[in-house]
């Protein structure tokens, strides 16, 4: 079972309260989170890309880094832990994201891949006067779909001679191309999502569910199982997680508590009307899964709130879901919350036994 970190490279991480741990996205914060992480024996680290945040009084999201350059820093203080980068679909060409790629694999010895981000914050693309038209909401995964074709193109052959509905390629070239396949993944939640990332991706990433409920969400890996059967590739699910941790399952239980008292009501407001503008949503949707509630202070992923040993318990019932290949983690803090998943929980999951000795 794979484990890793959605790194900070937006401030406050993924709660939205002025009574959560505030923090500025740096290189320095996000070295040493990495750092942390492969030091834990963690297998990978994935960085978002957010162009624009949500306001209020916490400025959530309003500050932030960018993946690509970050992720090819961190490449160079590490040495074992696989690095994800997020393109933007409407913001980079592909054919810059491949040779942007290939430089980083290059500076990683073969760690790097790529999530494909397709776009659903329609604000972040309208102030660069980057937004086709709200018709993408409907056709994002048709755009992603070529996109990635001639991202796979180039890194395979070096050339790409695609014509498609959105890009057109002219012998475009790449050299020199990367020495091992290029992970892709996406993070879809509505079938049509699944759908692209069963065909064109080697994972997916998937929300959890509910509050210490860890098999809520069981039903996500198993589409994205289906769907991967459909296409008979190898297609798994990553969940996503937030760990509240603590010696005891009251002191979690009342860290969760602050946060929510705290959640800042402004940027929520912000981040639901943003939401709801999506005008091709499903059921499935991120948009609508961010919708489901009055105040998702943390997006609405799946939370795990309590002592080391039940934290341990209930990611191990993640793992057993069918379709789960790994689990990505974000902390309320994260460099005290890798120390405690490193140091306290870890070493209790059954599913993380086989690595850990191996990693030994």
């Amino acid at each position: 079972m794979d484990i890793g970190v959605f790194i900070p490279i937006n401030n406050n991480g993924w709660i939205i309260s002025a009574t959560s741990p505030q923090y500025m996205p740096s290189f320095e914060l996000n070295k040493a989170v990495v750092q942390k992480a492969e030091g834990y024996g963690f297998d990978f680290a994935l960085s978002m890309i957010k162009l624009h945040g949500f306001g209020g009084k916490t400025e959530f999201w309003d500050h932030g880094l960018e993946s690509f350059t970050l992720m090819s820093a961190l490449a160079t203080v590490t040495s074992r832990i696989r690095l994800f980068a997020s393109t933007a679909v409407l913001t980079l060409p592909p054919a810059m994201v491949a040779r942007m790629t290939s430089t980083i694999d290059d500076v990683s010895g073969g760690r790097f891949g790529v999530n494909i981000v397709s776009g659903w914050h329609k604000v972040e693309y309208t102030q660069m006067g980057l937004w086709p038209g709200d018709q993408h909401f409907g056709k994002r995964y048709d755009y992603s779909t070529e996109y990635v074709r001639i991202l796979r193109e180039l890194w395979g052959t070096g050339l790409s001679d695609f014509k498609g509905e959105y890009f057109q390629m002219d012998n475009c070239v790449l050299s020199p191309r990367p020495k091992a396949p290029i992970k892709v993944v996406a993070a879809g939640q509505s079938d049509r999502g699944m759908e692209f990332a069963a065909q064109y991706c080697d994972y997916n990433f998937c929300l959890g569910e509910g509050v210490n409920e860890p098999t809520k969400a069981a039903s996500v890996p198993a589409r994205v199982l289906q769907h991967a059967a459909k296409t008979g590739r190898d297609v798994g699910a990553y969940m996503l997680y937030m760990i509240i941790a603590d010696e005891t399952d009251a002191a979690a239980l009342a860290k969760w508590d602050l946060y929510n008292k705290g959640a800042d009501r402004e940027a929520l407001a912000h981040l639901l009307g943003k939401a709801a503008e999506d005008t091709a949503p499903s059921e499935t949707s991120m948009a609508a899964a961010i919708q489901r509630s009055p105040s998702p202070i943390n997006f609405n992923m799946g939370t795990l709130v309590g002592s080391y040993a039940n934290v341990a318990k209930m990611l191990d019932e993640v793992a057993a879901m069918p379709g789960v290949k790994g689990i990505m983690l974000t902390f309320d803090d994260f460099l005290l919350g890798l120390d405690a998943f490193g140091k306290h929980i870890q070493p209790l999951m059954s599913c993380r036994a086989g690595r850990m000795l191996n990693a030994a």
